[in-house]
């Protein structure tokens, strides 16, 4: 009984403490640099501040604000980000495995049949009320002018 009592003491000494704004950052940091070739962001000119973050076992929630870094004082992107612990670090989930919207994109469809919000006009049809008609004036789809 106590060598189990002091195998799990020294695990536990031995654990690194991540649930750190610093953590969260880098590992925020290493997520969309491994995206970089699909979002076009170049990492080494983007500054990346975690604005808030909870942690609650296993699992971490974090605002970050990402801006150009050489425009101090610009109006920042804020996007949310859950994180899973794995071993001594954190991963940013994907947007597929999130539980919730890891990048703020509309939920799926489930339910193409569900009903519009009160007032909505029909869908596909013009803000005049007619199916497909452009509004005056305006020049035929695919024109040069």
């Amino acid at each position: 009984m106590a060598l189990l009592l002091a195998s799990a003491l020294l695990f536990a000494a031995c654990s690194k403490n991540i649930q750190t704004t610093e953590a969260v950052q880098a590992s925020v940091v290493e997520y969309l640099s491994g995206i970089a070739a699909k979002t076009g962001l170049d990492m080494n000119s983007m500054q990346v501040d975690v604005a808030a973050v909870s942690f609650q076992r296993d699992e971490a929630r974090a605002t970050v604000a990402i801006r150009p870094k050489n425009m101090a004082g610009s109006a920042a992107m804020q996007m949310t980000y859950t994180l899973d612990r794995k071993g001594d670090k954190w991963v940013v989930r994907g947007p597929g495995e999130a539980a919730g919207n890891t990048h703020g994109a509309p939920p799926p469809i489930t339910d193409e049949k569900a009903p519009l919000p009160a007032g909505h006009p029909p869908v596909g049809s013009s803000p005049g009320g007619t199916q497909g008609a452009l509004p005056e004036g305006h020049p035929p789809i695919g024109s040069n002018k």
